[in-house]
């Protein structure tokens, strides 16, 4: 496992992730859950993602169980709040913040988190008051640092022009061979001010993994055939012609010596601004293949490979 520094902060983290959305909110078992996370710190993943909303605070329970009695220096903890959490908590206000802050903590059996992050930005509460309450957050010990999923541009510009607040250190955006759009604004903007990417669906909910077969219903099992974890935001990603895509990828990751998921992951951390890639398992096995991906360079030749597979299949889609 190879390891990256996340933006301005003194935080070390692994280039592979751990993340919780679908599986660990109910998703998959709780036994197997908890594997999955101990199988992942066994291979040197350091960083955990979660956020309340998944599963309204499961899967944050689920983590403090599994990391209970891990020594917690050794791991990066990641939560997220904005979503609502019942009828009546949600968004960024101040009161928002310091509630659920104390809420996921309780949830993690924690007392800080290495990472606080707002979910989204909230156009109902005036930006000033959510970085002074998110800095009153870290003045408090409750997290060491603050980020950011999924904000326009815009938004993260006047963030930073917000004097004597904490700076944002990261950013969570999608980010895959089927989703570069960060690529034209988020990251560009995010080098400027020394903030780094942690990104999730790096395997575009599993479609980079090669399993969908075009022409062939999603098998039992998968994450597209299934109630609890399916989900998909792009229904495009199972058209024949992006699965079609995915399976031309094989001789090339062949080639490099790796799966498709890994060379999927190898071009998503090709970008020097991508701290983290935040992988999703449902067995310890996806986590041992996953984390292989750190540290392999693809060359020019093959990036130009990918490139000539995917952009006519993404632009026919």
């Amino acid at each position: 496992m190879q390891y990256r520094k996340l933006g301005s902060s003194d935080l070390t983290v692994s280039e592979i992730a751990l993340g919780s959305w679908l599986t660990y909110s109910g998703g998959v078992e709780k036994t197997q859950a908890i594997a999955c996370v101990h199988k992942a710190l066994d291979l040197g993943i350091t960083l955990i993602d979660t956020a309340n909303i998944y599963g309204r605070g499961a899967a944050e329970t689920l983590l403090g169980d599994a990391l209970h009695n891990i020594k917690r220096s050794s791991y990066v903890l990641a939560t997220k709040l904005f979503f609502p959490m019942t009828e009546t908590d949600s968004g960024l206000s101040r009161a928002q913040i310091h509630k659920q802050i104390d809420a996921s903590l309780k949830r993690l059996k924690t007392d800080y988190v290495d990472l606080y992050q707002c979910h989204r930005y909230d156009p109902a509460t005036p930006l000033e008051e959510t970085m002074q309450a998110l800095t009153e957050v870290v003045k408090a010990g409750k997290a060491r640092y603050i980020g950011f999923s999924e904000w326009p541009a815009d938004k993260i510009e006047a963030a930073f022009a917000i004097p004597n607040v904490a700076q944002f250190v990261s950013s969570q955006p999608q980010y895959s061979l089927l989703w570069p759009q960060p690529e034209a604004k988020v990251i560009p903007l995010c080098k400027k001010h020394n903030v780094s990417q942690i990104v999730w669906s790096p395997l575009a909910q599993g479609v980079l993994t090669g399993k969908y077969r075009p022409g062939s219903a999603p098998m039992s099992g998968t994450r597209a055939a299934s109630p609890s974890m399916g989900g998909f935001f792009h229904d495009e990603w199972l058209k024949n012609e992006i699965l079609q895509a995915v399976q031309d990828l094989e001789p090339i990751a062949r080639e490099t010596g790796l799966t498709v998921a890994q060379l999927a992951l190898a071009w998503v951390l090709r970008e020097p601004n991508v701290a983290s890639a935040i992988i999703g398992a449902t067995r310890p096995e996806q986590v041992e293949e996953n984390a292989a991906a750190s540290g392999h360079l693809l060359s020019a030749k093959v990036l130009a490979q990918i490139d000539a597979i995917i952009s006519p299949a993404l632009a026919a889609a």
